[in-house]
């Protein structure tokens, strides 16, 4: 937009014009969509951030009166910010931590696979609970990734969730046949991490 010789009013005229031909043509969008629906949301890569977006979710639809279901695949009890604030949500979200820790922890493959195995049974029990409105499947990815649960049954499970239920996946590494059935594929990529240059995990950014 040149604006060499205009005045500020002119200028300030010729933004509004500009801005109103383009919410005129976003309007005009926006309004072929009509889709209601339940959504298959993943969010893998390698960068940080994943759990946090699900935890931002969570928190959201806590807000919009929808409750919420969340199961951590890998993650053990851990105490962190977010737990804090959603335990004081209890009758519109449930938490479980059905990991045993990251499989070097362990180093146990079949304890793995049978923590995987009670968390993935859960969250079918869950799925099919019609109060239900989000599902948070913490680091499915990793169990996934280990084959710890098979991936025909988590892709024929997830196909066939209520059409009103939104389910989450997180975790690296996502299975490419999810990442076709899904509705919402978030990438997140490293660009640069504080751990590199020697700074360990810190309360309030990363618990």
């Amino acid at each position: 937009m040149k604006t060499a010789g205009m005045t500020e009013q002119e200028i300030n005229e010729r933004h509004a014009e500009k801005m109103a031909n383009k919410k005129a043509a976003r309007d005009k969008i926006i309004a072929t969509k009509t889709i209601e629906k339940g959504l298959l949301i993943v969010h893998t890569g390698k960068g940080k951030g994943k759990s946090t977006a699900a935890m931002g979710l969570a928190i959201r639809a806590i807000g919009n009166d929808m409750k919420v279901g969340i199961v951590q695949f890998v993650k053990g009890v851990w105490e962190t910010g977010e737990r804090v604030v959603l335990d004081k949500f209890p009758e519109l979200c449930t938490i479980k931590a059905m990991g045993e820790g990251f499989t070097w922890d362990t180093q146990d493959r079949q304890r793995d696979i049978d923590a995987a195995r009670a968390a993935w049974d859960y969250a079918k029990e869950i799925m099919a609970d019609p109060s239900y409105k989000v599902i948070i499947l913490d680091e499915l990815n990793i169990v996934l990734r280990y084959s710890y649960i098979p991936l025909d049954e988590v892709l024929e499970t997830l196909s066939q969730k209520r059409k009103d239920l939104h389910v989450v996946v997180t975790g690296r590494n996502a299975k490419q046949p999810l990442i076709d059935i899904a509705d919402l594929v978030t990438e997140m990529t490293e660009v640069k991490h504080p751990f590199r240059a020697g700074v360990k995990a810190q309360i309030g950014i990363e618990f």
